[in-house]
């Protein structure tokens, strides 16, 4: 690895020469800017404002621009000459333990590779000092034309070195939290710990940059004249309505995709019984049974008055069609009453006509009998 800086680290009185290497690198895709017409490079030149010409590296010097716009020439040797322990040197200030770092503070990252032969006893020394004591290295340094603040701890069997930000250089929260006030139940923070415990750990190693993977099979596809692929749609985020549900979901949904099966929410069960129950009703209604909804009777007997003591036109609707078939009901029965009398006084007219018919039966016989016991007794007469 190439070196950007040498120097050494400043251990009290020990002095171990080092080189500065990044530590990182960056894997994003950078694009050139062309000339959308015919798709010529578009090029920056480097070009003096009072010759109006383009100049080389070598003709380029540094300048501080005053309040008023002069431009105050710095030379290298003028920062060569800085009264500055650190400009070449990671001089070590404090060891702290490494909770003290506010990782808001953390920026770009070096390794410190141990220049020669002479360095390597003192740079073991003060790496194994750091595992030893489970503390980090606070240290101040110079690069890039400015001090810097540093934190030097092992990794692996090196030692790194995370630039740090200085404090007045981290901004306050100031306006970011929620101005509202908002209270948190102990249920919702049993899902989101639920959510938290199904998500689980994950291997940073497996995790990479899908955008960039995404850039490059755009990039292939169109070299080899082909249609790039299309995106998938994103999913939409809507306004979060419910947060019980929504963390309910979350669960169900992270279970699902580790292959266990989720168990059912107390909204699902409620909503399932509620189903159940209607479809109950519905088999009750079918088979004849009278189905009452307690929650309309309630709703109805509970209705408000109108404004201004005035009863309201659903009462007295009720009332009028309770009346009605009381009204009804005492209209039968005197129309009963009349059908009963005909009723009665037809049957006694059928039996007085049967008895009188009995009665000329009776006549005629015994009449008949008269007759003929009379024409007997003249013709017995007549004999003698």
């Amino acid at each position: 690895m190439r070196s950007i800086w040498n120097g050494a680290i400043s251990f009290g009185l020990v002095s171990i020469p080092i080189k500065l290497v990044n530590a990182t690198e960056s894997h994003s895709i950078s694009f050139r800017q062309i000339h959308t017409e015919d798709g010529g490079r578009i090029r920056y030149r480097k070009v003096c404002e009072l010759e109006d010409r383009e100049v080389s590296s070598a003709e380029i010097g540094k300048g501080w621009e005053d309040a008023d716009g002069t431009i105050i020439p710095i030379t290298d040797e003028d920062l060569s000459h800085l009264p500055l322990p650190t400009a070449r040197t990671i001089e070590i200030v404090a060891f702290v333990p490494a909770d003290r770092i506010d990782p808001l503070q953390m920026d770009a990252a070096y390794y410190l590779q141990a220049g020669g032969a002479p360095a390597a006893k003192p740079y073991t020394l003060l790496r194994e000092a750091l595992k030893r004591s489970h503390k980090v290295a606070i240290a101040k340094y110079a690069l890039r034309g400015r001090e810097r603040l540093g934190m030097l701890r092992v990794v692996g069997e090196a030692i790194a070195m995370h630039g740090l930000l200085w404090p007045d250089e981290v901004r306050a929260p100031e306006g970011v939290a929620p101005d509202t006030s908002v209270t948190v139940r102990d249920k919702e923070l049993d899902l989101a710990d639920a959510l938290m415990d199904t998500l689980g750990e994950v291997d940073l190693d497996d995790l990479h940059d899908e955008y960039r993977e995404a850039v490059e099979e755009v990039v292939a596809a169109k070299a080899a004249g082909e249609t790039p692929p299309e995106a998938p749609s994103a999913p939409s985020s809507g306004k979060v309505l419910d947060l019980m549900a929504a963390l309910e979901k979350s669960v169900r949904a992270a279970k699902r995709s580790r292959g266990e099966e989720p168990e059912k929410a107390a909204s699902e069960k409620g909503t399932e019984g509620a189903e159940e129950a209607g479809e109950a009703a519905d088999r009750e209604s079918e088979s004849g049974a009278e189905v009452r909804h307690l929650s309309q009777r309630r709703s109805a007997r509970a209705a408000p008055k109108g404004t201004g003591g005035k009863k309201s036109t659903s009462t007295a609707t009720a009332k009028k069609t309770t009346a009605a078939p009381r009204k009804s009901t005492s209209k039968t029965a005197r129309s009963a009453q009349p059908a009963k009398k005909a009723t009665a006084s037809k049957s006694t007219a059928k039996k007085a006509a049967a008895k009188k018919t009995t009665d000329k039966g009776t006549t005629a016989k015994g009449t008949t009998k008269k007759s003929a016991a009379k024409k007997t007794t003249t013709a017995r007469k007549r004999t003698a």
